[in-house]
């Protein structure tokens, strides 16, 4: 920020459009805010058919009995069309999927059941990130568990461990969608309120009913089958996504004061630069910089606005290849500014 104006900012990331004010951006990103609900509609219409028709693919090759490898290969897709309805269902809790927040409530709850997430406690979380994000001393809302160096060295040899368990990458990521989606939504957070915790249970019923229905129809023992691999894959997909676009070397944390949302944005949340498929399957979440710049922008709306207005185009983006190394990042270096492995 300028001395003479706080609002004014001094240099974006990519070094492009010096001096343009925080209003003024806003200003370009405002555009495309609008939902459109054709296109919403067109998103969770042709997404929910290829995966019940998945689905149908995956029932038949274990009533036909044909090899459980046929039905663990079709869970790909199935947990990648998964991933893509938790993009609408996330959509949804920011309220920009459709015009209409009746209709955002509603198939939030729908496509929350499918994911086993309740949409009202997941929203709470979701949105206190928006306002705490990469802000050390706010830390504790939807976020992926981040030390600094300072604060992992006081810790207990007890606490380090438990630590170093929970940033584990076969804990983090492939056993933490079964936990995170089977168990811990089951449970609301208490800081939610009464309307919340109300909440959590009517869907956990709905999703009892789910269970049921299929039970009676497939069988409980196929349901299982299924069901348990999908979520397991697509919950691994999820935590990745999250996990790549907030936790990479070149980041940006700060306390209190010094917290910067241009910066948190720009700087402490990746541009994820992934292929087409890659990038339906994740509905455009890889522009996450521009989703916390403007969280009412939909996900069929970023691709757009990341092509139309340059002070948000990132000229290093995050690979898959540099991913790969992001797991081994640990802990925040408040001197050097940086994320770090374990010392």
């Amino acid at each position: 920020m300028t001395e003479d104006n706080p609002n004014r900012i001094e240099n974006s990331t990519n070094g492009r459009n010096p001096g343009i004010s925080i209003s003024d951006i806003y200003r370009m990103l405002a555009p495309f805010r609008q939902s459109e609900n054709w296109k919403a509609i067109w998103q969770l219409t042709s997404t929910l058919v290829l995966y019940f028709c998945t689905w149908y693919l995956m029932i038949r090759s274990v009533e036909l009995g044909y090899s459980y490898l046929w039905t663990l290969l079709l869970a790909v897709p199935a947990a990648a069309f998964l991933v893509r309805i938790f993009i609408f269902f996330h959509d949804c809790a920011h309220g920009s999927f459709f015009s209409s927040k009746k209709a955002n409530s509603f198939f939030g709850y729908i496509c929350g059941v499918l994911v086993f997430t309740d949409f009202a406690e997941w929203r709470y979380n979701h949105l206190r990130h928006h306002v705490s994000f990469a802000n050390l001393d706010e830390r504790g809302y939807g976020d992926v568990w981040t030390l600094t160096v300072a604060e992992y060295r006081k810790l207990s040899k007890w606490r380090r461990g438990l630590y170093r368990l929970y940033r584990n990458p076969v804990v983090l990521f492939f056993l933490g969608g079964l936990i995170l989606f089977l168990i811990i939504n089951r449970y609301p957070d208490r800081r939610a309120g009464k309307k919340v915790i109300v909440s959590v249970m009517f869907t956990n019923l709905l999703i009892l009913a789910l269970v049921f229905s299929a039970a009676q129809f497939i069988g409980l023992w196929t349901y299982f089958l299924i069901q348990i691999p999908v979520i397991w894959m697509a919950g691994a997909a999820g935590i990745w996504l999250f996990y790549v676009q907030h936790q990479f070397s070149n980041g940006y944390w700060a306390r209190g004061e010094d917290w910067d949302r241009w910066k948190a944005s720009m700087e402490g949340c990746s541009f994820y630069r992934m292929p087409a498929i890659l990038r339906w399957c994740s509905g455009n979440i890889g522009y996450h910089h521009i989703h916390h710049l403007n969280p009412l922008i939909p996900n069929y709306n970023l691709k757009r606005c990341y092509d139309s207005v340059p002070v948000v185009q990132i000229e290093r983006p995050v690979t898959l290849l540099e991913s790969l190394s992001c797991p081994h990042l640990k802990l925040w270096d408040e001197e050097k500014r940086k994320m770090v492995f374990f010392p």
